[in-house]
């Protein structure tokens, strides 16, 4: 595994013991196996957005992943313009109930690239709706859902809030502390430009913050608690 544009103050993610990816479409066709076999130990898996739109490469991954032995967990863009009963009625619907997959993330930034809905919304209105949508995943799944995020949302709305769920964390130019102070991380993606074997073309990566052992615990948790 590589990085084509690596950034000198993320260096130490590039040396964690459990590296991940999170993909979608824009992966295009992914060889899985390879992908294990370059030191993946995680995906993240694009599933849904907003409330009437999934991933065209969402079950393909889904199950591919699977057969290689990656665990992986799907995750949900917001859209603000949506309600949440909504888009939590859509994650239900096409995201399969399986007692072998990571929690699901609930992916919260400000839609600034949408044609269709790029408004922003109050803090108090945007943490209702997450809240809702975390407590339907929850419910489907059995499975607290992690939080993905950026800065700049995470500045507007998330800071000092929903302290217990785990996070994951966006930050391509500085550790997770420096652009998030105070906040416990479980997941940090540090790179929008890696490279991996089984994959054409650019790919997020990622890392767990813990040791390799600590890793095994938690997935071991995670799936005894969902059956």
């Amino acid at each position: 595994m590589s990085d084509v544009d690596p950034h000198k103050k993320v260096w130490r993610a590039h040396r964690a013991p459990v590296q991940g990816i999170d993909v979608s479409q824009w992966q295009g066709d992914i060889d899985w196996r390879a992908v294990r076999a370059a030191g993946v130990q995680f995906a993240f898996i694009k599933a849904t957005e907003g409330g009437d739109h999934i991933d065209p490469k969402f079950m393909q991954n889904w199950y591919a992943a699977k057969r290689a032995g990656i665990p992986r967990g799907a995750y949900h863009f917001v859209y603000w313009c949506r309600s949440a009963q909504d888009q939590a009625r859509w994650f239900m619907r096409n995201v399969p109930r399986d007692p072998d997959a990571l929690p699901p993330v609930l992916d919260v930034e400000w839609n600034h690239h949408s044609k269709s809905c790029p408004q922003k919304i109050s803090r108090s209105q945007a943490l209702a709706k997450i809240k809702i949508l975390l407590d339907a995943m929850y419910s489907h799944t059995g499975m607290r859902p992690i939080i993905y995020t950026d800065p700049a949302f995470y500045r507007d709305v998330l800071r000092g809030e929903l302290v217990q769920y785990p996070f994951w964390l966006r930050s391509v130019a500085a550790e997770p502390h420096e652009v998030y102070p105070g906040r416990p991380w479980a997941f940090w993606q540090f790179t929008t430009t890696g490279r991996v074997p089984g994959i054409r073309g650019d790919v997020d990566r990622n890392i767990f913050n813990g040791t390799r052992p600590a890793w095994e615990r938690s997935i071991g948790l995670t799936q005894a608690a969902s059956r």
